[in-house]
């Protein structure tokens, strides 16, 4: 049995739950629907939930092993993988041990943030600075050097 038929029965399966879990969620009715949310529960829709969960892990799992069999594949593309995780990697250091500073600080409903959680957030923050401008110098230098063509 081939890969495409085994995704087809599993997607009609899943289609066929799908429809059923629907069915079931209608049957009940908007009254009685909203009478379990009021008391906190959510037994109307957990099984659409778990039908949207199954779906979202195999489309994961497809996608990572399709682009990891792809990244091994070639020399070439491993490499450049390498390089652009290795700078990210650096970036992050960078951004964690010289720019970051924790001081443990009080939040709003009372608690406190620790030293180093704030600095995880500093370093977040300053990383999310550094990579809008290296993507904006990025996009600027581009266009640039076409407009120079």
């Amino acid at each position: 049995m081939g890969l495409h038929k085994i995704i087809k029965i599993v997607a009609a399966a899943i289609s066929v739950l799908g429809i059923i879990f629907l069915i079931m969620i209608i049957s009940k009715g908007d009254d009685q629907i909203e009478a379990i949310a009021a008391e906190g529960g959510t037994s109307g829709v957990d099984y659409m939930s778990y039908i949207a969960y199954v779906v979202l892990g195999i489309v994961l799992v497809f996608v990572l092993g399709f682009v990891l069999k792809g990244m091994f594949s070639n020399k070439e593309t491993l490499m450049s993988t390498i390089k652009g995780v290795g700078a990210f990697l650096v970036l992050a250091l960078i951004c964690y041990f010289v720019f970051a500073e924790g001081i443990e600080k009080s939040i709003a409903d009372g608690e406190t943030l620790s030293a180093s959680g704030d600095k995880l957030i500093g370093a977040g923050l300053y990383m999310f600075y550094a990579l809008t401008i290296i993507a904006t110098g990025a996009m600027v230098y581009t266009g640039v050097k076409k407009m120079i063509r």
